[in-house]
């Protein structure tokens, strides 16, 4: 037989070979299916602590004596949290209160407070906001905002402080991460804003500055930077 087409007998063979056995062989063979991640669920109610810091500015206000200027506060704080989240894909949308003892203060020795020294402080904050946010799985990055409340307690040297509970907004970003299944860890900063508070004759004046029987505004804002842990109830 002739070399060529011997070769090419064999050739034909190997795929009518070939040809059958596909034949045998199942229509499809099945995939394996990759092995599905689970996504952390930030839905859910929870209860928190938190503490932290909070540095801001005061400033004093009368017809009289004009006003101190800007002053620093600062202090600690430290509280609880309730909240509820609700997850809608990779967005989280909540609400949160909070309730602190806090012991910001700060004095001025302004020319305005003849040399006695001006006196504001406060030991509480509370807020109630929502949030909005992106989960990446088990961290969360959200904005924050809503209404503030605290006290703001005025004096001037030694006189007795006057108290007066004041409302305003707040706004501020966070981040938080779910360290276990129902515990997460988050850090913030807020920036409140109080409406101004006013101090009588009782504390501010007295026959020293800022001026014998006349009010005096008192303003204060706050910057807040606080970490806290949350346990979440199952949803």
């Amino acid at each position: 037989m002739n070399r060529g087409l011997f070769v090419f007998a064999v050739l034909a063979g190997l795929v009518f070979v070939g040809h059958a056995g596909a034949a045998d062989l199942p229509a499809s063979v099945p995939a394996y299916a990759p092995v599905a991640v689970s996504t952390y669920d930030w839905t859910g109610f929870y209860l928190g602590i938190n503490g932290g810091g909070a540095f801001g500015n005061s400033n004093w206000t009368d017809p009289i004596d004009g006003a101190t200027g800007n002053f620093t506060v600062s202090g600690a704080l430290v509280g609880g949290t309730v909240g509820f989240n609700y997850q809608i894909g990779s967005w989280v949308l909540g609400v949160e209160g909070d309730g602190d003892w806090a012991n910001l203060s700060g004095t001025t020795f302004n020319a305005s407070c003849a040399g006695v020294g001006c006196t504001t402080q406060s030991n509480w904050l509370a807020t109630v906001r929502g949030r909005a946010g992106w989960a990446w799985d088990r961290v969360l990055f959200y904005g924050t905002g809503g209404a503030a409340f605290a006290n703001v307690q005025a004096a001037a040297g030694a006189l007795p402080f006057s108290s007066t509970t004041q409302a305003g907004w707040t706004a501020g970003v966070g981040v938080e991460y779910a360290i276990w299944p129902n515990w997460t860890a988050k850090l913030e900063y807020l920036f409140v804003d109080l409406a101004n508070s006013t101090c009588g004759v009782a504390s501010c004046s007295g026959g020293v500055p800022p001026g014998p029987g006349v009010n005096t505004t008192v303003s204060l804002n706050e910057n807040v930077i606080r970490g806290g842990f949350n346990f979440k109830f199952g949803w």
